[in-house]
Order: structure tokens, then sequence, then C-alpha cells
């Protein structure tokens, strides 16, 4: 017998699949008869592997795979500072490079979900997976699903679509934040964000509504300042209060990097005449002046979380959709004042 026949390496799917410029999962998908190939690809694929020598009983090297991961990302969610969503996006860079897979960024502007456009790495089966960021649509969400990639949705939770989802704990995270703030003495508080814009901010402004109602303060339209718009834009404005809050929650530090500008241009200081608290721990939080208190996220956690959920739904595809929720903590600096008892509230200019 041929002794180059024992040394040749066992043909895998991986190699199919890079032969044809396709995901491994399609490969998998073709090879076991199963929903999601087309026909005219399926028999491309069984052509390759019976050309290639492929064998069906080599199972050990397939749990070896190095897959191919889209990150798809809501356009927004990614540029126009939305910093935590790019924390998010790096965080999972790092993972996947650690375990030796690739992740390959796509992103989705407005237009593209409007018109209902696919990924290109999607239209030519080159992802054996999706981790998604940001807020997209029930239907585009949907229509991700329909391409038969296993999805862990990152960072966003939309009810009733059978996906596995890893959030972080916003909703316990602005309510922790809320609860600091008002041991500090503050009553007058204002949340700085808009709730419909995502699941996350949503969950953050409930989370403001609990506390503040916990301490008895009812909670009005007054206590909301919008940052952004139903699509987007950014919208922050002092000019509409008639009274400067004692304290302003932030949705997240983006927001409260805004906000501190607009105070300074208007001569106030932060936080002798009025505090500010943000969400997130991005960068900016801790360089600017004065350093903002915020609360971090565990963002590593989060992301390898989203990649091991994925990696199980690849190997596992029909086990039930698990949801992971991430945790953090506050991270105190110097952007909130203690109060005391007798102090009034500063009137705005």
């Amino acid at each position: 017998m041929d002794e180059n026949l024992h040394m040749s390496k066992p043909v895998r799917m991986a190699d199919i699949a890079q032969q044809l410029h396709i995901s491994t999962v399609t490969v998998s998908k073709a090879l076991a008869g199963k929903d999601g190939v087309s026909e005219s690809l399926r028999l491309k694929i069984q052509q390759t592997a019976e050309q290639m020598g492929y064998q069906r009983k080599i199972i050990q090297a397939e749990r070896h795979a190095r897959y191919t991961i889209g990150i798809v990302a809501e356009r927004d969610y990614i540029e126009q500072s939305q910093s935590f969503g790019w924390m998010i996006y790096k965080g999972l860079l790092a993972v996947l490079t650690k375990m030796g897979h690739i992740g390959v960024l796509e992103t989705v502007s407005v237009s593209d979900m409007q018109q209902h456009t696919m990924p290109l790495h999607i239209q030519n089966h080159q992802l054996d997976g999706i981790v998604t960021l940001g807020n997209f649509p029930i239907s585009y969400r949907k229509q991700l699903i329909e391409t038969g990639l296993p999805i862990v949705a990152g960072d966003a939770m939309n009810a009733g679509l059978p996906q596995d989802t890893v959030l972080s704990d916003a909703y316990y995270g602005i309510y922790t934040m809320t609860n600091y703030v008002i041991q500090q003495g503050h009553q007058n508080i204002m949340f700085v964000g808009t709730p419909q814009w995502s699941s996350s901010l949503s969950d953050r402004y409930y989370g403001f509504c609990r506390a503040m109602l916990e301490a008895g303060i009812s909670v009005t339209k007054k206590h909301l300042l919008m940052a952004q718009d139903v699509q987007g834009k950014w919208t922050l404005s002092l000019d509409l209060l008639s009274e400067l809050p004692t304290a302003f929650i932030c949705c997240c530090d983006s927001v409260a990097y805004q906000l501190l500008r607009l105070l300074k241009e208007r001569h106030l200081r932060i936080p002798e005449d009025v505090s500010i608290t943000g969400f997130e721990d991005y960068i900016l939080s801790s360089l600017c002046t004065p350093p903002i208190t915020t609360y971090s996220i565990h963002v590593p956690q989060l992301a390898e979380a989203c990649i091991q959920l994925l990696l199980e739904r690849i190997q596992t595809p029909n086990r039930p959709p698990q949801h992971i929720v991430i945790s953090g903590n506050i991270i105190l600096r110097d952007s909130v004042r203690k109060l005391i008892p007798t102090e009034r509230q500063a009137e705005y200019r």
C-alpha cells in the first residue's frame, strides 16, 4: 500500500468551504441534507466533497474547525461615537482571535434595513455564524434568522424571537447609579437619553424610574431630557429647561460627555453647580474634566459569552435559546457632589 496515502491529511468540511469560498456551516448543512441550502449549491458541494475525497466519518477533525463569524452591526451603533458598541466589537474580535477563529465586521445602514438587504458575506454563504450588535427592527432580525445561520443577539432583546441573547444589565445598572445619586442627597434628578431608541436604553430608563419611585419621587416628563430623536439624530439641548436639576443621570458616557460640554458653555461647574453620571465606562469618561462617575459593564465577559453561546449553537443547532445577563459596577470619580440637607437646588440661568 502507498505510504503517502497513510500520511495524507483527511479532508475537512473547512477545506471544502475554503475551496468553494463559502462557510463551513453551509457545507455541513448540504452534506447532512438539511434545509437552508439551494439545490444547485448542495449539488456543487457534494460534487466537490467527492472530488476532494471527503469522508463523512472523519468527525474529530470537525471539532477543531476554524469558523468565520460575522459581526453584523447596525451602523449607527458602531459609528457616530456609539462607544459601547465599538467596545463590544473589539471585545468580540479579541475572543475570536484568541480561539483561532475569524471575525468579519458587516455594518448595516438604515437604508439596508428598509430595503431588506443582507450583508454581502451572508449573501455569499461565507459565514458560519452571526453576532448582531445594535438596534435592528424585528422584521430585519427575522430575516437574519431565516438565513438559517446560528445567531446570537449582543446587548439587545427582541421578545418573541427564538434566538440566543447576551445582555448588559442596563436596568439594574442605572437603578444602582440612580440609588447612589439619591443617597448623595439629590432628589431633583433628570434622566438624559432616548428610551425609544433601543431595548437597552428603555431598560436604563425603567431602572431610573424604579429607583426614583422607591425613593418616593414621582417621575413625570420633566424628569426626561431627550438626547436623540427616534432616527438617532442628536437633539440634546438645554434650551427647553426652565430649571436646572441637581443631577443628570445620562444613558451613556457619550451623552454625558456632550452634556458636560453644553453645561460648560453655560459657565456651569461640575459638580459644584450640577452633578453628572455616565454609563458604560468608555475612555472619554475618565479623560474629561472632571472625570465622570459611571457604571462599568464587564465588556470582555459579555463578548466571551456571545462567542461561547454562538459556538454552542453552531455545534448544537436544536437546543433551546439561552439568555445571559452581564452585570457591572459603579466607578466613582469626581462628577457627583454630596448635597447637605439644607442646600437648595440651583435655579437654571
